[in-house]
């Protein structure tokens, strides 16, 4: 069974207390009013236990202690040392690493609340958030669930049976088959009935497992096998249903809050987008695309269907909508949702807050009119995966980790279970942080996000910081021109890496330029200084060679005269090409924020255009991830550069180097993340061709097919179904 244990906080109290504050400071004084009047002054509970782990956890902590209530963690044997644990005043071990195991059984939560006298328990989101036998196991034991009652979760947490409620309740819903498909002929049946493309989904899915779009009897065919095995896996439920696909549509959710006495409001919608592979990405609230009169409809429709089903606490009903604004009940979930931050964010709601008090019995602190909706909020969700390699998990520990409101205190919200030195395990999902951001437009609340991101300073994994970023840059995304396949249309055949605007890229040469000039006066000045070091007066004007990749700049840097501080450079540079000409020639004011230490941010404020009218001055936020005895290796906009920056002569002997020999892994196939292998395709000595799938890996509860690029004769196979296997093992080889 579990076993307690009682720890000491005191080291984290700051940390929680600046949570905390960038929390509160969110707030808008009219709802923190509300949620103070009518009784509000008492707790709702003394001690309340969470069930769950990471950032959610974390957040559910927060409030708790605003409100004077104690909290309780449960953690697995991995998770120790994790941030929920010490930020608890008591923790609770309930199990080894695997989730069934530990957190997702009932008893041992059960067990764990009778132990420290914990009277309700915060489901979080996943995990058992939306388990009614949990609810059940609580109401047997005179102990409180903060969420729904059983009825709402049942109905809402199967996908044909919240259909049919949604449209007894007379809301929109997306034509399809209500019934459980059994094989994959029924499944190719029935999509040939409604017309492709459809989607099949999980009855009990959610998270974006358990879901494939088929365009064709194939797609049909190999949807339903995958999500059949992932929905088994994920939820222990493989019964799957087949609805039409709304082609280019929006997905957007309303959050309602209810309490126990029939009051139901819904708050601003948000749009969700921008997915991969139906996992949401990026967030924001409101929608470009609703004009109040459709926000009513739908906002009116996401309470008659939580009137419908007896709802109360917070709950999410999702909508997919077309571009006429026609919408379609999609699903409803009966939980906190993930991206919940951006509606604290336009609202000055604290829905967490909400969630404890109408489990206590309290009413709903606002009515519908008094619902606000100020400016413009973002989320991106930060996670330890290769965009590079479609997206795969990385595991690992953060050996260098900063949160960005260290360097930016206004109108940022890291909603993260990490901290320096934690574990990212291949047990749980690789979300890092959910990293929010609030503007007077959306235009700000982006500008904010990027700086944001840029700020974030991550290492010992891989992560997404990239991706976001060419997001948040893409015209189209600016242009608020959105829909479901946003990414799969923008990126068809996967994130080949940030593409830097001509801007973006001067910027890097600029900054690097400038580095090195802040790093040459520093030795110059320096005592014990070696006697290569550059003189004083030589330092007035340098003339660089820089080397980004293919492409080679001469740059000259001198100080500004007209300036009255130090640290204003001008950089003038030049593109040489292959012929040995020169094009792109361009100066650039750079404000330099000084040399920095290693692997700290490198800020300036950089001037590019050569006329008045394509005049742009920005605050660049780069890292420094190391400097080389030739240059810097620099973060700029996400993606990591090296840069080589000599003098013009070194970088012609440069020119002589032999090129580093480079393995052919061409005739293998290299797992591409840890997980396990789920099934091998192919045998010993059979023929492929380009396209075949050779065998499908599980990582985080995700089915991934891997095929074959090249033709060939399968000459070995390393590895059998059930084997771990790890990132860049071999699988197998080709003759």
């Amino acid at each position: 069974g579990p076993t307690h244990k009682s720890v000491t906080r005191n080291m984290f109290r700051s940390g929680i207390s600046r949570g905390l504050t960038l929390m509160q400071s969110s707030l808008s004084m009219t709802a923190v009013r509300a949620m103070s009047a009518a009784g509000a002054s008492k707790k709702p509970f003394d001690k309340i236990l969470v069930a769950n782990r990471g950032e959610i956890a974390c957040r559910v902590m927060r409030t708790a202690k605003k409100l004077g209530i104690k909290s309780v963690a449960i953690y697995s044997e991995p998770d120790a040392r994790a941030c929920h644990v010490r930020m608890a005043d008591e923790a609770v071990l309930v199990g080894p690493a695997p989730s069934s195991q530990s957190y997702l059984v009932v008893e041992n939560v059960i067990e764990a609340m009778l132990k420290t006298g914990a009277q309700a328990v915060h489901p979080g989101y996943g995990f058992l958030s939306e388990n009614f036998h949990l609810v059940e196991a609580l109401q047997a034991n005179n102990l409180t669930f903060i969420g729904p009652p059983t009825r709402a979760i049942q109905a809402m947490g199967d996908k044909i049976e919240s259909k049919k409620i949604a449209a007894a309740a007379k809301v929109h819903t997306v034509p399809g088959w209500m019934g459980v498909t059994e094989d994959p002929n029924e499944a190719v049946a029935k999509a040939r009935e409604i017309g492709y493309p459809v989607m099949i989904k999980a009855s009990a899915g959610g998270g974006g497992k358990g879901m494939r779009i088929a365009w064709n009897d194939a797609e049909a065919r190999e949807g339903f096998r995958l999500s059949k095995e992932e929905a088994k896996s994920a939820f222990g439920d493989d019964r799957l249903f087949v609805e039409k696909f709304i082609e280019h549509p929006r997905h957007i959710e309303f959050q309602i809050i209810a309490d126990q006495h029939g009051n139901v409001v819904y708050l601003p919608e948000r749009e969700c987008s921008i997915q991969r592979r139906n996992q949401k990405v990026c967030e924001e609230s409101p929608s470009m695309a609703i004009s109040p009169e459709t926000r009513k409809k739908m906002g009116e429709q996401a309470c008659a269907l939580a009137k419908e089903v007896g709802y109360t606490s917070a709950g999410t009903v999702e909508f997919l909508v077309d571009p006429k604004e026609g919408f379609y009940f999609l699903e409803m979930n009966t939980r906190l949702q993930v991206e919940h931050p951006i509606t604290e964010q336009v609202t000055g709601l604290d829905l967490v807050e909400i969630m404890l008090r109408v489990a206590a019995g309290e009413k709903l602190p606002i009515t519908q009119e008094q619902v606000q909706m100020n400016g413009w909020a973002m989320e991106s969700r930060v996670y330890a995966e290769n965009p590079l390699r479609n997206f795969l998990p990385s595991i690992g520990r953060l050996v260098k980790y900063i949160e960005p409101t260290e360097f930016i205190h206004e109108n940022v919200r890291v909603d993260s279970g990490v901290a320096e030195a934690s574990e990212i395990s291949i047990y749980y999902d690789p979300m890092i942080c959910k990293l929010s951001t609030h503007g007077k437009t959306r235009n700000e609340a982006i500008a904010t996000m990027k700086k944001a991101l840029d700020s974030y300073v991550i290492r010992g994994v891989t992560h997404n910081i990239n991706f976001l970023r060419s997001i948040l840059d893409h015209p189209r995304f600016v242009e608020g021109r959105l829909s479901t396949l946003f990414i799969q249309e923008e990126w068809p055949e996967g994130f080949q890496g940030h593409n830097m605007s001509p801007r973006q890229e001067a910027q890097l040469i600029g900054s690097a330029a400038a580095l090195y000039a802040e790093f040459a006066a520093r030795d110059a000045t320096s005592t014990g200084r070696l006697a290569s070091a550059p003189s004083e007066e030589e330092l007035m004007v340098q003339t660089l060679a820089i080397s980004l990749g293919p492409k080679r700049f001469m740059v000259q840097v001198l100080p500004n005269a007209e300036a009255e501080t130090n640290g204003v450079l001008m950089v003038s540079m030049y593109e040489i090409n292959e012929q040995g000409g020169h094009s792109g020639a361009q100066t650039l004011r750079v404000v330099s924020g000084g040399a920095p230490g290693y692997d700290t941010l490198y800020t300036a404020q950089i001037a590019t255009g050569s006329t008045e009218e394509d005049l742009a001055v920005e605050d660049v936020t780069l890292q420094l991830i190391k400097k080389l005895s030739t240059g810097f290796t620099l973060v700029h906009c996400g993606t990591e550069y090296t840069l080589h920056v000599q003098r013009p002569r070194d970088w012609m002997l440069s020119q002589h180097m032999p090129a580093p020999h480079v393995v052919d892994t061409a005739k293998m196939l290299i797992s591409p993340m840890p997980g396990k292998v789920v099934s091998i395709a192919v045998e010993v000595g059979e023929k492929v061709l380009p396209g075949a799938e050779l065998c499908v890996v599980e990582a985080m509860k995700m089915q991934n097919v891997l095929h074959s690029e090249v033709e060939g004769v399968v000459k070995s196979i390393a590895l059998k179904a059930g084997d771990g296997v790890a990132s860049d093992e071999i699988i197998l080889e080709f003759e």
